[in-house]
């Protein structure tokens, strides 16, 4: 039985007027390359596309804080990346690359040519490599807490080495508990050793690195005043690459900015987003 026939029984649509706007939420699978992967479809259905594309190791549902902040105006296409969320992991090994060319066979499979961008941390990542490499379909870019590279003396490599399934059960239960819950075919651990593959890959198929120069959109680079994931160096050196790329600083948070201060975030991506543009 093919995975789009065995999933087609959560495909649900739901419509409601907020105001004079009318939102919807619609959510579905798709096969791509040997995995079924999740998407859903809120907001506004005549607004302009805006991809929202979560962190590692965590799901759509992490973004949701956000979303009322945009949802009126845009027409939100959020996307489990494989082994995440709702999404199988399939067999092809994870990669910024290969989450890359999920989320562009997800949107050819929705007809979507032009669009926005909402990336945090590995979502951020993927956004830079969609916007540096089809910048004739990348609208607009928005990144939290997202890398571009990884230097050798990076801090983040002993963190991501050491990690493990155990430590990250006991420091997000709620959200291991989620993806039990939710994935077809949990495993947790197998995942978890995935993913670091990804955050420790320094080949061309891992982070965009001088490729972030190719992205011509207007670009949002935010971070977490006390992320010492993503240092506040780091970030200049990027806005400093890319050629219309504006900077905030959210005071008081750390890498899940978008969660410990909502509001704050969600404002300045609808002042973002609201810019005109040249």
């Amino acid at each position: 039985m093919r995975f789009s026939a065995f999933f087609s029984v959560f495909h649900t649509t739901v419509a409601s007027h907020k105001g004079n706007k009318m939102t919807s939420h619609q959510c579905s699978y798709i096969e791509i390359n040997g995995a079924a992967l999740y998407y859903e479809l809120s907001g506004n259905p005549n607004g302009e596309p805006l991809v929202m594309l979560h962190g590692g190791l965590g799901s759509q549902h992490d973004l949701l804080p956000i979303h009322e902040y945009v949802a009126q105006d845009y027409r939100l296409i959020s996307i489990d990346f494989r082994g995440h969320g709702k999404s199988l992991l399939g067999d092809l090994p994870l990669s910024y690359l290969q989450y890359q060319q999920d989320v562009q066979d997800v949107l050819n499979h929705l007809g979507v040519e032009r669009y926005s961008i909402f990336g945090f941390s590995d979502g951020g990542i993927v956004g830079y490599r969609l916007a540096a490499q089809a910048p004739e379909q990348v609208t607009r870019l928005m990144t939290l807490g997202a890398h571009w590279r990884l230097e050798a003396n990076d801090p983040s490599i002993g963190i991501f080495k050491g990690l493990t399934a155990d430590f990250w059960a006991a420091r997000f239960a709620d959200d291991v508990a989620d993806y039990h819950a939710s994935n077809p075919k949990p495993n947790f651990p197998k995942l978890v050793d995935a993913v670091k593959a990804v955050w420790l890959d320094t080949t061309a198929s891992g982070y965009p690195l001088e490729q972030v120069e190719r992205i011509r959109c207007p670009t949002l680079i935010m971070r977490g005043d006390n992320d010492f994931l993503f240092s506040l160096d780091e970030a200049v050196s990027l806005k400093s690459k890319i050629a219309e790329a504006a900077f905030a600083n959210i005071p008081m948070t750390a890498h899940a900015a978008h969660q410990e201060s909502p509001e704050l975030v969600g404002k300045i991506l609808k002042q973002f987003l609201s810019q005109p543009q040249n």
